[in-house]
Parts: C-alpha cells; sequence; structure tokens
C-alpha cells in the first residue's frame, strides 16, 4: 500500500513561508496555508488554502481535524504559534513543547516572571491591563522603561519611555497592538556592544544550534526599535555567548522543550551581565534561517519542516560562518510609489542575495515595524573591516521612491 502523504498546516500567509513551502515541497508535504487574509503571497504556492484567523485557536483545531493534518506550524509568524502548541496538543501531533510551556514563551509577562522565579538575569518588570494601574504604580519604576504589549512582535508597539509624563502614550501605543489588551512595562537594559536576534535549534531538548548577530537600528526610522540590519559572526565576548547558550539550555529543560527552531534575543547589559531577552519556538522573521542556512551552510528551514511532521532531522552542530556576513532590511523613509533599488557597481561582487517584495510603483509606507520592510539585502564580505565599513555608511545603496532617490537614512549603529 502506498504511503500516505504527509499533511503540513502552516499558520500565516506571508512571503517569510516561501522557503518553507518549498521545503516542504520537497520532502514531498502537502501544504495547507491558513489565515483571514486569502490574498497573502503564500496562498499562492500551497496545495490548498484554509481561510480561518490563526489567533482563534478553536477554529484552527476544528480545521485541523477536518484537513487531517500531520503537522502544523507557525514560522516566522508570532501570532500563530501558541495556536500551534495547542492544535499539536490536542491532536497529538508533533511539537516543540506543551502548550503551557509555549504560552510562558509567548506572553512577554508570563515569560518575565518565569525567568524571575528560576533565577536567570531579568529586567524589572509589570504587567497590566488597567493603564491606570501602571499610572498609578510610576513613581516607583526605575526610569528609564520599554513599554509594549505582551503578545505582539516585529517592534510593533513598542516604545521607550523616560519619565511619567510619557507613559500614557506609550500605554496607548501598547494597547493598539496587543491582542489580549494586555502590556508591559519594563526596565530599560542598556547593552554594551551589540544585542543578538538571530535563530537556533535544539533537539530533543538539547541545544545543538545556537548562533549570536549583530542586532543593528535605524535611529532615523520612525519606530528606531525595529531592526534594520543584522551581522554575523557576533563580537559579544566569548564568555558572555558561553553563559548565555548554557542558560539558554537550562530555560529548554526547565520548559521540557524537544525539537523545535528558535529565534531567540540575547544581549550583554551594560552591567556586565548576560539577558535572554525573548525566546520563540519558531523561526525569525526577516529570513534569519535563510541567512544563516548562506552563512553557515546549516538547513534550519527544512530541520523546521521535518520537525513540525515527525520526520527525522539532519545532525546540527555550533555555526561555522563562511565569512562575515550581513542583513540589510530595505524600508523606505518615506511614504510612496517605489521606483527602484540602486546598488554601486563596487559593491556587486559582495552582494550574495536580492530579495524585493514590491515591484516598482507599488505603494510603500515608513519603517514602523518589521511588516513595513520592502525586502533584504545579503551581503557576503571578505573581512570583519569591510563589513563596518559598509555597514557604517549605507551610501553605497538608495531606495528610490516616487521616482527619485529618498534622502539617505542615517547609518546603522
Amino acid at each position: 500500500m502506498k504511503n500516505k502523504q504527509k499533511r503540513l498546516l502552516l499558520l500565516g500567509g506571508a512571503h517569510y513561508l516561501r522557503p518553507v513551502i518549498r521545503e516542504a515541497h520537497a520532502l514531498g508535504l502537502y501544504v495547507i496555508t491558513c489565515d483571514y487574509l486569502p490574498d497573502n503571497s503564500a496562498h499562492k504556492l500551497s496545495d490548498q488554502y484554509c481561510n480561518v484567523s490563526i489567533v482563534d485557536k478553536e477554529a484552527v483545531l476544528a480545521a485541523a481535524r477536518e484537513l487531517h493534518i500531520d503537522g502544523v506550524m507557525s514560522f516566522a509568524c508570532d501570532p500563530g504559534v501558541v495556536t500551534a502548541a495547542y492544535v499539536a496538543e490536542q491532536l497529538g501531533l508533533p511539537s516543540v513543547g506543551s502548550y503551557e510551556a509555549v504560552s510562558i514563551l509567548q506572553n512577554k509577562g508570563r515569560f518575565r516572571a518565569f525567568l524571575r522565579e528560576h533565577g536567570f538575569n531579568v529586567p524589572w518588570a509589570k504587567s497590566y491591563t488597567d493603564p491606570a494601574a501602571a499610572l498609578a504604580d510610576a513613581s516607583a519604576f526605575p526610569w528609564p522603561m520599554i513599554v509594549k504589549p505582551v503578545d505582539s512582535a516585529g517592534s510593533k508597539g513598542v516604545s521607550r519611555v523616560d519619565s511619567a509624563g510619557e507613559l500614557r502614550r506609550a500605554i496607548n501605543h501598547a494597547l493598539d497592538y496587543s491582542l489580549s489588551g494586555a502590556f508591559i512595562v519594563e526596565q530599560f537594559i542598556p547593552q554594551q556592544g551589540y544585542s543578538s536576534d538571530t535563530d537556533c535549534f535544539s533537539v530533543d531538548g538539547r541545544l545543538v544550534y545556537c548562533s549570536f548577530d549583530e542586532q543593528r537600528f535605524d535611529s532615523g526610522a520612525e519606530n528606531p526599535y525595529t531592526p534594520a540590519a543584522y551581522a554575523w559572526p557576533s563580537t559579544m565576548p566569548a564568555p558572555i555567548q558561553d553563559e548565555l547558550r548554557a542558560e539558554l539550555q537550562r530555560l529548554i529543560t526547565l520548559l521540557g522543550l524537544g525539537t523545535s527552531v528558535y529565534n531567540i534575543e540575547t544581549r550583554m547589559g551594560a552591567d556586565g551581565k548576560a539577558y535572554i531577552m525573548e525566546v520563540s519556538p519558531r523561526g525569525g522573521g526577516n529570513r534569519l534561517s535563510e541567512v544563516l542556512e548562506l552563512a553557515t551552510g546549516v538547513k534550519l528551514v527544512q530541520n523546521a519542516v521535518r520537525a513540525a511532521v515527525g520526520l527525522p532531522v539532519d545532525a546540527m552542530e555550533d555555526p561555522v560562518y563562511q565569512g562575515h556576513w550581513a542583513e540589510i532590511i530595505l524600508h523606505s523613509d518615506r511614504t510612496g510609489r517605489f521606483h527602484a533599488l540602486n546598488i554601486d557597481p563596487a559593491a556587486a561582487s559582495m552582494v550574495a542575495e536580492i530579495d524585493l517584495w514590491v515591484i516598482p510603483g507599488e505603494m510603500v509606507e515608513r519603517f514602523s515595524g518589521a511588516n513595513k520592510a520592502i525586502g533584504t539585502l545579503v551581503m557576503n564580505f571578505p573581512d570583519r573591516q569591510t563589513l563596518e565599513r559598509y555597514m557604517s555608511d549605507d551610501s553605497w545603496y538608495h531606495i528610490a521612491v516616487e521616482e527619485e532617490v529618498a534622502a539617505r537614512a542615517p547609518a546603522l549603529v
């Protein structure tokens, strides 16, 4: 009897799912994409589309039963991570861990509380649903603070607040992006060097692939907390990287996690301590797993797909970087019609990949969050000095909007 074709349910439909669908098809899987936006680009590549909101876990569960799926995942799509864990648990499908464990990771308030309870380095933080309660507590906050939704990603709804007078505006901004109507007020932890935001992988509860990068920001963007570029390998001190790796392994063990790709944010604070800021059991946005495959040769996307349907994953070990790599998140500093991406010919030999998500004449918006990016530019530099030269002065590429070259953005820092 011919083996039944495995069916994979992917939550979401944005362009970040394109490599996931390609890998799934290469493995012979039947792919179903699911969200409430039928015009999303990934639906054109999948075998079937299911029109259900991915934040409605009961509706997704009902659809999953009807579709007779063999696996479910939410890759580079934060709103679907908890739903995927719920559906997997209810149907006995492969999953990184329990619904409860994933819920802790995905709720910033619960995650901070878990870290504190188990002795991790953690900023002072408190979650709220009532703005008045936060305002009443303001005199006790260790300023400056970061205010953000407990359940959003892509830096949406995030503000730095330096005094009580700025708090109400920041709370309202956070609530605009919160699915649950909750927000967190958290001590701002200044970093030494660059913070890290990159992808890692565990197999059967063991952290087998742990990467660190340099997360860079555009200080002139509408939202200066949205990552604008990444560089590998990280220059974070080796002892701090070792400590963070050990603490991430401890976290995985405490939560009883198994096999999964993760998007992980860490940093070395100005106080010299190692901080785990975010851990989400999904591939990161901004094509991080894809760029890591270019830089290290490890197939994180394929292994994530394998894990989702219970197939054995390929052997992995900590990354060895094949040169010096950077990913630039292409974005506009103005709202208008995209015209062209222009790159200095002197940089052409170092361009590893261009991935544009817009076409000439299409409207683009100012960079207020990760969802306003218009593409990525992946660079492979011959040495660290060249990487720093190109990353500190971005005059070698221009994004032309409304048929004129947009003003050059401030240097990535």
